[in-house]
């Protein structure tokens, strides 16, 4: 009897396992692996430096509609024209479909070095343009409520939206 009394103990404690309410926790999608982005040596370091430091100095500086000064902010295109004109005294168009436009060629994602510009839109029209400072990421002014920030170019939002790149720097 203790054989059989043993027996109906360990096949209850079995049964009690399996029972009762779990908690099955999904695995999360695997993560896109981080693209490799190439070091492309600028065809003017110098230049390309001097915009790089002056796009760097002004992350954290409000956005701003149609801003284009430290003092009142600045929009994507008055980011780009200030450090621009204030490091190289170069005058480009006003607005990222314009400067999406300008001279220079177009350069392949594979080859973009710093100081390119770097621009986003859909269905073919350019709305946004940052500055390529090198490892993917870019400096540039996003919205409303934001600041001038860093950003990867194969962040969700920006990959989607990529369309393009042109290089100013000769």
């Amino acid at each position: 009897m203790p054989a059989a009394a043993l027996a109906l103990a360990l096949c209850g404690l079995l049964a009690a396992c399996g029972g009762g309410k779990q908690t099955v926790r999904r695995t999360p999608p695997p993560a896109q692996p981080a693209r490799v982005w190439p070091h492309v040596d600028p065809d003017n370091p110098v230049a390309a430096n001097a915009v790089l430091m002056r796009a760097f100095s002004l992350v954290g500086t409000p956005y701003r509609y149609g801003g284009n000064t430290p003092e009142g902010g600045f929009d994507c295109s008055g980011l780009v024209n200030y450090v621009y004109r204030d490091m190289l005294a170069l005058n480009l168009p006003r607005t990222s479909r314009d400067l999406a436009g300008y001279q220079g060629p177009r350069i392949d994602p594979l080859r973009l070095a710093a100081g390119d510009l770097v621009f986003f839109g859909s269905s073919g029209n350019v709305s946004h343009v940052g500055i390529y400072v090198g490892e993917g990421r870019f400096v540039h002014a996003p919205s409303s409520g934001g600041t001038v920030r860093l950003d990867r170019l194969d962040g969700p939002y920006w990959r989607d939206h990529y369309s393009g790149a042109k290089r100013i720097l000769k």
